[in-house]
């Protein structure tokens, strides 16, 4: 028997009866055809790419163009560390024992960095030369096809790689200093903070393969003899130039200041909504949401600091060294890590290049 009462219709079944009448059956011609490419993917390979070859023309390499390259690398190794200023230490992001993850034996920050250069690895990041990672031997080949990159650097570049050093800077040296102490329970945003500010300090330092190629290529003859020799101390006198470094340091502390403060406009304060407000009906919701001051400061202040972000930062001196509480991180850190260890390290990747150039 069968009830006489209509039965209601779930609330899928209207679901699909709306999306029906929104989204009439298509017609199969109208539908775009399936993308395909003059040349496959081997069959092994997910991603499917044109024969076309695909050739990096993002750099040119010469004096000018390197020291531009590392001056950008300030700005996202200051904006870097910025983000990572914002959690406290958060023991437990490099306890090995703190979390359980199947397949690695490590801390929550090692598996973060192994599992996002294997994901990276995949679209060829580390086919690229000045890209070098932490954990190289656990790497998968990479999907895409190889990206041509022009043959700037000898061979021996490849066999020179100090992320050893450079983790063991970060951790014992920079992070005790950089942030507070405590545990805020942001683990895993401290993990990721820390990957990204491991790639960018890597990434600058090992730049210091093309600035020792290009100082070589301009003065071969003054590089040779102790190359020949094999005389570290020599490279390393020929690579130092004092009043380089110390205008380096005070553009980066002068960075530190202008990025890491906090941007605020003239009556910023006084435009806050009220949130207390009751929920009007659905046609008032918009206008109820709608607050033409508090957006039009939003604005402003976005403006703002892309001024001061975007600006080119320039030093003419030694200026006020008094210490500004809305710096998000000290400036005069961002100074000591570049002078203490940031240039030592990429000096230090310049003489091992150099020692193998002439191999």
């Amino acid at each position: 028997m069968f009830s006489s009462t209509p039965k209601t219709p779930s609330m899928s079944t209207n679901l699909c009866f709306a999306c029906s009448l929104i989204t009439p059956n298509p017609d199969p011609k109208s539908l775009p055809k399936k993308l395909s490419f003059p040349n496959q993917a081997s069959a092994s390979s997910p991603i499917s790419y044109p024969q076309k070859k695909r050739v990096d023309a993002s750099e040119s390499y010469n004096l000018d163009s390197v020291r531009h390259a590392l001056i950008r690398q300030e700005d996202s190794i200051i904006f870097s560390l910025l983000e990572k200023a914002k959690y406290c230490y958060n023991a437990d992001t490099y306890d090995p024992n703190a979390f359980s993850i199947d397949g690695s034996h490590g801390s929550l920050v090692e598996f973060m960095v192994k599992e996002t250069e294997k994901l990276h690895a995949k679209v060829g990041r580390y086919d690229n030369p000045y890209q070098h990672a932490f954990f190289p031997n656990q790497l998968p080949k990479p999907m895409l096809p190889p990206l041509h990159y022009p043959q700037v650097l000898h061979p021996c570049s490849d066999s020179v790689n100090i992320n050893n050093k450079i983790w063991n800077m970060y951790f014992k040296n920079l992070l005790p200093r950089l942030v507070k102490a405590g545990d805020d329970g942001s683990h895993g945003a401290t993990a990721l903070c820390d990957t990204i500010s491991l790639q960018n300090l890597s990434k600058r330092i090992h730049y210091g393969k093309f600035v020792a190629e290009v100082k070589f290529l301009e003065s071969p003859d003054l590089y040779e003899a102790a190359i020949v020799e094999q005389d570290r101390d020599k490279l390393m006198e020929l690579l130092t130039f004092e009043a380089i470094e110390a205008t380096i340091k005070k553009r980066v502390e002068a960075k530190a200041k202008t990025f890491g403060h906090e941007v605020r406009i003239m009556g910023e304060e006084d435009q806050v909504a009220d949130s207390t407000c009751k929920i009007k009906p659905r046609d008032k919701l918009v206008e109820f949401l709608t607050f033409e001051a508090v957006e039009a400061t939003i604005k402003k202040r976005v403006e703002a600091k892309a001024k001061t972000f975007g600006q080119e930062v320039r030093i003419m001196g030694e200026e006020d060294e008094a210490v500004d509480s809305t710096y998000k991180i000290k400036p005069r850190l961002l100074a000591h890590l570049y002078g203490d260890w940031i240039m030592p390290l990429t000096k230090e990747v310049q003489v091992e290049y150099l020692l193998r150039r002439l191999d």
